[in-house]
């Protein structure tokens, strides 16, 4: 089972990106990838390509600004 792919950083002509199931990290030839994509997306792979898949980027983007919430002690 694939979990989410999620661009953790670009390093030269790739993308590492980290695979949620398996916490397992890969490179990505950025040519494969949406030119708008950017840290912190996720991505689905589609028709040869992988694409930002906007509603799972913003739910997890919504997950971690409550769970940092959670952490504010203040």
């Amino acid at each position: 089972v694939v979990g989410m792919l999620i661009i953790d950083r670009f390093q030269g002509n790739f993308a590492v990106v980290e695979d949620s199931e398996t916490d397992s990290v890969a490179n990505i030839d950025k040519a494969l990838i949406d030119e708008a994509a950017k840290e912190g997306d996720v991505l689905s792979f589609e028709d040869d390509a992988y694409i930002v898949d906007a509603e799972a980027t913003e739910r997890r983007r919504r997950e971690i600004l409550e769970l940092m919430k959670k952490l504010d002690l203040s």
